[in-house]
């Protein structure tokens, strides 16, 4: 699909990705290329055994609880005893419903325990923070887990209270860490704690990327990125080079008639620019054309839009895409055809997958033979879940274009998914043997064997599917996202951290503006738990993202991190590293 990075497909883990980063060992198959890769780990999301909501007070302190004394004679108790007579009759009340008297039933406890019995005392506020729970007292609940955890520091169900009160507040920071807490504490273990954690890092990261997004400057991808991405394209009249007589600006005649192509032929110039990979001036030259009304100017707002868009500025790239969708002459079908593909992309990494859906039928309405439309509608489908319908649109695009080795390989990258989710064996291998006969009659396809080591490494091939990442690296010795994907295969495959991170250094190497690599390498740092130098390779993606969505997911697993930080300077609590 035309979008830089489109919409992340659910996870085969059922992990949210924040989460793969704090696990150790989970297998790290995130997206590149044309369709961003489907990550299929065969590991599953445990759905832990306190899957229960934690809405009941308790008797004893997590993580060991105390003997509960019968209540008796007041007068021959000791103040420990009182105070667990009183703690008992506000259970009562709790389970009763009658909050108010329970919480006056607890804070007696409270008053009565003695101060050196922190463990009692931890429970006492804790329950009190439950019944101020029933009521709704958010901040009573706040106050009377944070007395609960100061006595009892890795107090579980004090800790989720109080996570959860912190939502309820808007308090996110705070809930995130709290949070962040009981997951390590849990081992991820409980999806309730889990599923809290995700929420609230959305939300976060939802926020983040809303302000930084508004405010960011504009930022032109590497060179091999825009190459990419124009070969996702075989009838895209903008990104084909000039044809003879259109590159004579220089060599007219200086009498005049070059002096008049050089005033109304800005995207003649911003053509030359682009096989120049000149590609900052491309803008300029398409808005002199636009802004003269000049011969190409419909061909103008279209490559214009093109560029706003991989700088990611669809704000600015959606007025020309309309423009030029909105034009009825016959002579810009393509380009119409061409714009709703790629308003089409650009909708659904705004995560509006009606809307992208409606635009390439209309662009398929418009111009039923340009493969374009089923290619990239194909890979919209794929992420869409729905695979047969994807197969149809490649097998129509290869009707229409035999030779287009791209809807080859990811015809054959939709039937292995619909076969390994459907967990059909003879399917599987089905696929696998389509992926050989691609790269045999595409040898010069580096997506194909790129597809074909991802499905490799699904079935645990892992040396052929070195061999495939060897073959693309030959084809494309400047593609870094190939070499983040090898880096990553040398982690699940031999263990190799060093010879893992040494690969993907080298993608940053040969694109320091990959947004892959850097958010890559902070996942690794967070499993190895360097969670300062993790943070720093986010922050760096952040920078470079192409949308706000893909911002918003780097600022979720930003904060992630952070919050690890945040939970080891208050409790001294790490997940393990690798």
């Amino acid at each position: 699909m035309a979008a830089s990075k489109p919409v992340e497909p659910q996870s085969g883990t059922g992990l949210p990705r924040w989460q793969v980063a704090l696990m150790v060992g989970a297998p790290i198959l995130i997206g590149a290329g044309a369709v961003y890769l489907w990550n299929r780990s065969r590991k599953k999301a445990k759905k832990g055994k306190r899957n229960g909501e934690r809405k009941t007070p308790e008797g004893g302190a997590s993580p060991v609880p105390k003997q509960e004394k019968p209540d008796g004679d007041p007068e021959a108790m000791n103040p420990l005893d009182r105070a667990q007579a009183a703690k008992n009759k506000g259970n009562k009340y709790f389970k009763a419903a009658k909050y108010e008297q329970a919480i006056q039933c607890y804070s007696e406890a409270i008053s009565r325990c003695p101060t050196e019995q922190k463990g009692d005392l931890s429970t006492f506020y804790q329950n009190r923070a439950a019944a101020f729970e029933q009521q709704q007292k958010w901040q009573e609940v706040v106050d009377d887990c944070t007395r609960a955890v100061e006595l009892n520091p890795r107090y579980i169900k004090a800790l989720f209270r109080r996570a959860k009160a912190q939502e309820r507040l808007d308090n996110k920071k705070q809930c995130l860490e709290d949070v962040t807490a009981v997951c390590i504490l849990e081992a991820f273990q409980n999806q309730q704690s889990m599923l809290l954690a995700d929420k609230v890092l959305k939300l976060l990261g939802k926020e983040k990327a809303k302000e930084k997004y508004k405010n960011r400057e504009p930022l032109m991808p590497s060179p091999q990125f825009i190459k990419s991405y124009f070969s996702s394209f075989t009838d895209d009249i903008i990104s084909q080079p000039l044809l003879k007589g259109e590159k004579a600006d220089e060599d007219k005649d200086k009498e005049g008639e070059t002096a008049e192509v050089k005033e109304s032929s800005g995207y003649l110039k911003a053509k030359q620019f682009m096989e120049e990979e000149n590609y900052d001036k491309i803008i300029s030259e398409c808005t002199k054309e636009i802004e003269t009304r000049g011969k190409y100017a419909a061909e103008a707002l279209l490559l214009r839009a093109t560029f706003y868009l991989l700088i990611g500025n669809a704000t600015a790239a959606k007025p020309d895409l309309d423009q030029v969708i909105n034009m009825q002459e016959a002579s810009v079908k393509q380009l119409r055809a061409n714009a709703l593909i790629k308003r089409g992309s650009m909708y659904m990494q705004q995560q509006q997958p009606m809307l992208s859906t409606q635009d390439f039928n209309m662009a398929a309405d418009i111009d039923s033979q340009n493969a374009d439309v089923y290619h990239h509608r194909g890979q919209l489908k794929i992420l869409l879940d729905q695979v047969e319908e994807a197969v149809g649109d490649f097998d129509k695009c290869i009707v229409l274009r035999p030779d287009s080795a791209l809807a080859q390989a990811q015809k054959c990258f939709a039937l292995y998914r619909q076969a390994y989710t459907g967990n059909n064996p003879s399917q599987v291998q089905t696929a696998m043997d389509g992926f050989e006969d691609v790269i045999k009659r595409f040898p010069k396809c580096a997506e194909g064997y790129a597809l074909y080591a991802q499905a490799l490494t699904d079935q645990q091939h892992f040396g052929k599917a070195n061999e495939m990442y060897n073959k693309c690296i030959d084809l494309e010795p400047d593609n870094a996202t190939t070499y983040v994907h090898k880096g990553l295969l040398q982690l699940q495959w031999k263990q190799d951290l060093d010879k893992g991170l040494d690969l993907i250094s080298k993608a940053i190497e040969i694109d320091n503006k990959c947004d892959f690599a850097y958010e890559t390498m902070g996942t690794i740092e967070v499993q190895r738990g360097n969670l300062d130098k993790a943070i720093d390779m986010f922050n760096k993606a952040i920078n470079l993202a192409k949308s706000e969505m893909e911002m918003a997911h780097l600022y979720s697993l930003c904060d992630a991190a952070y919050a690890q930080t945040e939970v080891a300077k208050k409790y001294g609590l790490k997940p393990p590293t690798l």
